[in-house]
């Protein structure tokens, strides 16, 4: 079984900031990754109802990390379970997990990647195009090759050869379109 992917907004990192959100659908689990800032929540809401779906749909929020950026818009999501590097969160209940592994759905995963940040964490879709990994360890297919936030550069090269070893079809990153990576992709 796969699910399927679909880039709702893609990010960019200049003058003015966006996270690049992204809708993942696996049977009942419908998930959004990093709904943070963007010009327009309609960027976000909007693509959705193409899918069929209404924010109340969404089952899963994942943030890669806890910067607004990934973060600021996650309320528009109503019913959703929230993920991060330790805990799910819904409601007033906070669940006490570790992400390394844990599974949304048969084709989506949690991995824990520091690097952008030291709590960063992946999302691992096995989707018709193949593995498709969902990170903030590339801001863009264009770089910077070296993160400028990234607390620990030997961290983020780690997380990088981890994620690149795992031989994905694509990466979506932070803040920019889905790419291939190939032997120039930055580690």
């Amino acid at each position: 079984m796969t699910a399927s992917f679909h880039v709702l907004t893609t990010g960019y990192a200049d003058t003015r900031v966006a996270g690049t959100v992204t809708l993942l659908v696996d049977d009942a689990t419908v998930a959004v990754v990093d709904p943070g800032m963007v010009a327009d929540r309609r960027l976000i809401l909007d693509p959705l109802a193409p899918h069929g779906l209404a924010p109340e749909d969404v089952t899963d929020v994942i943030f890669s990390h806890h910067h607004p950026d990934h973060t600021l818009n996650a309320a528009l999501f109503p019913e959703a379970r929230f993920h991060d590097h330790m805990a799910i969160y819904q409601d007033d209940v906070w669940e006490d997990r570790n992400a390394d592994g844990y599974r949304l759905s048969s084709s989506i995963t949690l991995m824990t990647t520091p690097g952008h940040t030291a709590e960063d964490v992946s999302t691992l879709v096995t989707a018709d195009e193949g593995l498709v990994v969902l990170t903030h360890l590339w801001w863009t297919a264009e770089g910077p090759a070296d993160d400028p936030f990234a607390p620990d550069r030997d961290q983020l090269r780690a997380a990088r050869e981890k994620v690149l070893a795992l031989g994905p079809a694509l990466i979506v990153p932070g803040h920019g379109a889905p790419f291939v990576p190939s032997s120039s992709t930055p580690l």
